[in-house]
């Protein structure tokens, strides 16, 4: 089953987030409260670029699998940490298609758009850990973003520990996800 075990939000543009006992999700927005929320870019160096860009990273998504490999590598991130909003369990978000649907609970909707890629300032976090999350894959050809998914609200409501996600893939051909 597949299920959100965490949520994080945070009001200031934080490398971390906070435990929160739940999370309401704003359609076209994101995280009430939360400093990414809005239609257009909140990433700060994003908004340098050109702040009207819409928002494709409403909601960060990491599965807590990821926290397990990077246990065992001897990281000692743990969730939230990261800046995630949503702490995930038994789905495997780097494989979906661009486009994907996930429902939680009884209300909210996300629209998966990409993958996050991860910045420098992860490594000021744990040294080493830029390297843990962003790799090549087994041909040395591609980058391996390992840091979760970025996801817009299609609708909104609550979400807390324990939602169950179910998951809708988009109408073939599927795209593979891409950094957004």
């Amino acid at each position: 089953m597949s299920l959100v075990t965490a949520v994080w939000s945070s009001a200031s543009h934080t490398f971390s987030k906070y435990t929160q006992s739940a999370l309401t999700l704003v359609e076209g927005q994101g995280v009430e409260g939360d400093a990414h929320c809005g239609v257009t870019v909140k990433h700060r160096s994003r908004v340098a670029v050109d702040p009207s860009q819409p928002n494709l990273r409403q909601v960060h998504l990491i599965q807590g699998e990821l926290f397990d490999e990077l246990a065992a590598q001897g990281f000692g991130v743990q969730p939230g940490q990261m800046g995630e909003n949503l702490t995930t369990r038994g789905i495997d978000l780097l494989a979906l298609p661009r486009d994907t649907e996930l429902r939680i609970g009884a209300e909210v909707v996300l629209r998966v758009t990409g993958l996050r890629n991860p910045c420098p300032q992860i490594e000021n976090f744990e040294a080493g850990l830029l390297k843990a999350v962003v790799g090549r894959d087994s041909d040395g050809g591609g980058v391996v973003r390992k840091a979760g998914v970025m996801s817009v609200v299609l609708k909104g409501g609550l979400v807390k520990p324990g939602d169950a996600i179910t998951v809708r893939l988009p109408a073939p051909p599927f795209e593979k996800l891409e950094r957004v």
